[in-house]
This record gives structure tokens, C-alpha cells and sequence, in this order.
């Protein structure tokens, strides 16, 4: 059996890592682990490579990366005359190892490799590409994902996570590449020595931050603001880069969680390091209480999340990310209407995921909206757009309901570092005005109604699991719902066949459902980077007790259909 001669082959092997070799030893005769571990290849996308930390071609390990980077490297010397390439890493079990190891392949293949010297957050992997003149980037993360996993995320020259042609070209390679005998590998110190890898200096790091800067929409807003800030980079890279714009915009009472400032793949005190996840966030809410802070912003491990709580009636509030979203659009909306820096033809850009209340704020700004598919990259592709056409100005925000803004051209991805100024100077804003950012929205349901947006998670664990998720979107394309909780399906989206224009862009084919439920909509996705299947509810309401209500009652119906009924 193919799988178990390549456990044998592993097994054969002088491996480098002790760890993998004890690993493999010890599932010998274990036929659902062996199976497990080399029943396929680590799928490469347009997020790069995701997986669990171990032994085997379905596991992130040095040989896997290796390969992964070496299939890299001959699309890019297909591709380009001399390409270089900018390579990041985060706090995670071996990033450092494998973003080092990523530097030595490609330093073999003749790419000079621009490599910085310490964590950082994502959207700097993205600015140095740009700032540098790269044709790729990779950082070394699996973002917000548990601690056993680990990931590799892949840029193209934009500063943007490669698309999917480039993603298929790069597995296409892997496939024909063997990952003990068909990489290249320089030795580190002597390619150090010979300069084709060079650790980025501070001056960049420093322009980065600096660009941050650039994007306040109010400078010096909060110098006399008086905000008491608790922040968490949940063990993660965001620390050193969101004290830094933070104290530069005059911001000095800033306590960091003790248990999570520092670095530590292992995230002791939040197993699901998800500052969409209420455990993530529960020490900072605790400091909240305890100090009576105004405010907690919490970054995940690679620094392109932020999420937020605000001290509201003595009690910590959470702020979802379509909420913040919200927030954000109407705030550098009106401010920079009063500025008198607002430009002509402004625009929005969000996926089809997130809520259409942004949709109704923006027509109440004259501001045209851009739905996307999921996926930052999408948002990247209009800023794009745009910067082609000479009219990177229209550009205001981008955002994902997961937690992701960005509200500059400077880079390619979603920024904490940019999301936490902005939430900050808001937050400053309304503190002029005696009102915290949860009177703030409350106000804005209060003009635009009640919307409620929640998205449910269903975990499919291994080769059958794939195959039951493939097998429920197939299910739902032959035979899609006629009603939800007694209210008629008007509408059925199927993005792998509907392909919209966005901006003049086409959208390629995706493997996303979604359904018009009255003034709501259900949308059912497979993830890209985890074995879930994720169901995003949008509802409009009188009120919050009736969209609960009403979210309750489509979500059992579609379990049911989903055939996960609890």
C-alpha cells in the first residue's frame, strides 16, 4: 500500500529533527495514525500550506516546507528574471525554524531572500515585499489556529496571497518534487556570509510603523484623550509593533496582560488563540473589570486580527468584527467629511460574508461598496485596482467579518497594527463626546435597525471528514432548500458557477452557497485553512430578541439539513 511504503520510506530516513523520528516510531502499527499522517499531501492554496505540527506528508514539518518553498521557487525562476523574495514569521512551534529553512531553499535556487531577524506581523511581511521590490513573500503562521497547528502563507510581488492559478502551478511542482532528494538547501551561516540572505534592518521596520501612522484619520486625537487601554497579543507577534504606533499617537496608559505579552507558541492560557473566541479574550476582560480600562484590544499570533471589548455600565462588552467594521466605516466617514478630506466616488471594500449593515451605512455616506469573495487577497485585488487606475484616494476601508481591517494602500493584507490606531482614535473620538464605543453602536442600530451576524463552525476532522463536508455541498447544490424556519429561500447563490464582476473584476469560481432567508441570508462555506464547515447568518429585525430568535430557528433547520442535528 502507497501509504505505508512512504511511512516506511519516512521511517528509513536519517531524520534531522528527533522529535519526527520518535514520532514515527511510535505509531508504528497504528494504522488510523499512519494513515493519518500520509494518507495525503498538506493541500497547498491560496493561504499557502495549514496543518497540524508532525511527521508525515500531511503534517507541517522542515521537509514539507522545504518542498513547499522549492515548488515555490521554480514557479518564481519560471516566472521572473532574478526574483527575490521577503520571509516573516510569528511566535508559533518552529516558525523561526521554518522561515530560516525557507530562506536556505530559496537562497539555493539563486533568490535572494530578504529574511527578518525577529516576529513580526503579517502585514510587515506584506509591506517589505512591496517596499522591497520582491517577487514573493512567505511568513511562517497558521494565524488564530490552535497550537499544534503551524502554517506557510504565500505572497506574490503585489504583497498579496497568491492566487489561484499561481497556488495550482506551486502543488502541481510539489507533487513532482520529492521532499528528501529534490531540494535545494544552502548552508545558512554561508549564505548570510554571501549576502543572498539578508536580515531586514530596523530602518525597515521603522517605515512600516511609520506608514501605519500615516493613516490616522485625526493625528493627535488622542494625546489628551485620557484612554486607560488593557492589550493582548495573545503570545503573539503584535506586541512590540501596536505599543509602538500606540505610544507614538500619545497613548501612555496602556497595561498589557502579564500571561500573554510575551511570545509562546504553546498559548498557555488560550488554547484557541481566536480573538473572536470568548476564552481568547477572557484574562484582558478580567484586567478590564479590574482597572475600569476604557478599553481592550486583543491582536492574534500574526498580528492581522484585532478584537475589542469596551467597560460599558461597569460590565466588559465584546464588539464583534462586523460591528467594528461598522463602526469604523461611519467614523472615517464622518471625520474625514469634516476634515474636507473626503475623496470623490469613495469606496468600501468587504466580503460577502460580512454584514450588510456596512451596505446601509455607506449609502447613507453616498459610498460605493464592493462585495468580494472571502479572503483578504480579494480586497487587496480592488485596492489594486484602484491604485492601476490612479485612484488609490477612493480607497477608505476594507474589512472581514472575522476581524480584519485595513484602511491604506501600503499593504496588501489585513493590519492589527492599523485596526488597533483606528479603534483607538475612535474610541478617543467618542470619549470627547462622553459616549464609549458601545453607546456608539448601539446608536447606530438604533438608526439603521437591528442586524445580527453570527457564524457557526462544524469540524470535520481527516480524510473522511473532507469527504463528508464534499459531500453535504453537493447534497445542498442538487437539492437546495425551499424555506428556512418557515421562511421562503427568494434567492440561491452558487459562486462555483455565479461569478459576479467586482469593480470590474471577475470573481473567480468558489466553492460558497449562499441563500436570501427574508431581509437575511444564510451563506455555507467550506474553510480554507481548517477542516470546518461554516454557516454565516446575517438577520435584520425589530429588535435583538427577534433576530436570536429568528437565527435560532433557521440554524435548526439548516443542521438539519447539514445532517448534523444536535
Amino acid at each position: 500500500m502507497q501509504i505505508y511504503e512512504e511511512y516506511r520510506r519516512w521511517l528509513s530516513q536519517e531524520l534531522e529533527d528527533p522529535a519526527l523520528a520518535r514520532e514515527l516510531q511510535a505509531i508504528e502499527g497504528k494504522d488510523e495514525e499512519v494513515n493519518d499522517r500520509f494518507y495525503t499531501d498538506l493541500e497547498f492554496g491560496t493561504a499557502g500550506l495549514r496543518g497540524v505540527l508532525g511527521a508525515g506528508t500531511n503534517r507541517m514539518n522542515i521537509y514539507t516546507v522545504r518542498r513547499a518553498t522549492q515548488a515555490y521557487a521554480d514557479v518564481l525562476l519560471a516566472r521572473f528574471d532574478a526574483p527575490t523574495a521577503a520571509v516573516a514569521y510569528d511566535s508559533r512551534i518552529n516558525s523561526e525554524l521554518f522561515a530560516r529553512e525557507t530562506a536556505r531553499v530559496f537562497a539555493a535556487n539563486g533568490i535572494k531572500t530578504y529574511l527578518y531577524g525577529e516576529l513580526m506581523p503579517t502585514p510587515a511581511l506584506s509591506y517589505a515585499v512591496r517596499e522591497l521590490g520582491c517577487a514573493a513573500g512567505i511568513n511562517i503562521t497558521a494565524s488564530h489556529n490552535p497550537s499544534k497547528y503551524n502554517g506557510y502563507k504565500a505572497y506574490d510581488e503585489n504583497g498579496c496571497q497568491i492566487t489561484g492559478e499561481t497556488a495550482n502551478a506551486v502543488m502541481a511542482r510539489i507533487k513532482e518534487t520529492d521532499l528528501f532528494t529534490g531540494v535545494k538547501l544552502a548552508d545558512y551561516d554561508a549564505a548570510i556570509a554571501g549576502g543572498t540572505i539578508q536580515i531586514i534592518q530596523e530602518e525597515l521596520i521603522q517605515k512600516f510603523l511609520d506608514r501605519v501612522l500615516e493613516e490616522q484619520v485625526n493625528p493627535g486625537l488622542c494625546k489628551d484623550a485620557g484612554l486607560k487601554l488593557v492589550y493582548t497579543p495573545l503570545n503573539g507577534a503584535g506586541r512590540r509593533s501596536v505599543l509602538t504606533v500606540l505610544g507614538k499617537m500619545g497613548i501612555t496608559d496602556i497595561t498589557v496582560v502579564p500571561e500573554q505579552e510575551w511570545p509562546d507558541g504553546n498559548f498557555p492560557t488560550c488554547p484557541y488563540p481566536n480573538p473572536e473566541i470568548l476564552e481568547a479574550m477572557q484574562k484582558g476582560l478580567d484586567l478590564v473589570e479590574k482597572l475600569g480600562a476604557d478599553l481592550l484590544l486583543a491582536t492574534d499570533p500574526d498580528c492581522d486580527r484585532v478584537g475589542t471589548a469596551v467597560l460599558q455600565n461597569g460590565a466588559p462588552r465584546l464588539i464583534t468584527g462586523n460591528e467594528m467594521g461598522c463602526l469604523l466605516i461611519d467614523y472615517i466617514a464622518r471625520s474625514r467629511i469634516k476634515n474636507g478630506t473626503m475623496p470623490k466616488n469613495p469606496v468600501v471594500v468587504k466580503s460577502i460574508v460580512s454584514t450588510s449593515m456596512a451596505d446601509a451605512i455607506c449609502q447613507e455616506y453616498g459610498i460605493e461598496v464592493r462585495n468580494t469573495l472571502t479572503g483578504f487577497k480579494y480586497i487587496g485585488e480592488q485596492i489594486a485596482k484602484l491604485e492601476e487606475a490612479g485612484e488609490e484616494d477612493r480607497y477608505l476601508l476594507g474589512f472581514e467579518e472575522s476581524y480584519g481591517y485595513l484602511s491604506g494602500g501600503y499593504v496588501r493584507d489585513k493590519d492589527a497594527v492599523d485596526g488597533s490606531m483606528l479603534i483607538c482614535e475612535m474610541a478617543a473620538w467618542y470619549r470627547a463626546q462622553g459616549k464609549d464605543l458601545g453607546e456608539a453602536l448601539d446608536e447606530m442600530y438604533e438608526k439603521f435597525g437591528r442586524y445580527l451576524n453570527q457564524v457557526d463552525s462544524y469540524t470535520f476532522e481527516g480524510a473522511d471528514g473532507m469527504a463528508r463536508m464534499a459531500g453535504i455541498m453537493e447534497s445542498l447544490r442538487k437539492e437546495p432548500p425551499k424555506a428556512m424556519a418557515g421562511v421562503p429561500v427568494t434567492a440561491v447563490t452558487d459562486y462555483q458557477t455565479a461569478c459576479p464582476d467586482v469593480g470590474g473584476v471577475k470573481m473567480p469560481p468558489a466553492n460558497v452557497l449562499s441563500y436570501t432567508v427574508g431581509e437575511g441570508s444564510v451563506i455555507v462555506r467550506p474553510s480554507g485553512t481548517e477542516p470546518k464547515l461554516k454557516v454565516y447568518y446575517s438577520i435584520k429585525a425589530p429588535g435583538l430578541p427577534e433576530a436570536k430568535a429568528q437565527k435560532a430557528a433557521i440554524q435548526e433547520d439548516i443542521e438539519k439539513i447539514l445532517g448534523i442535528a444536535k
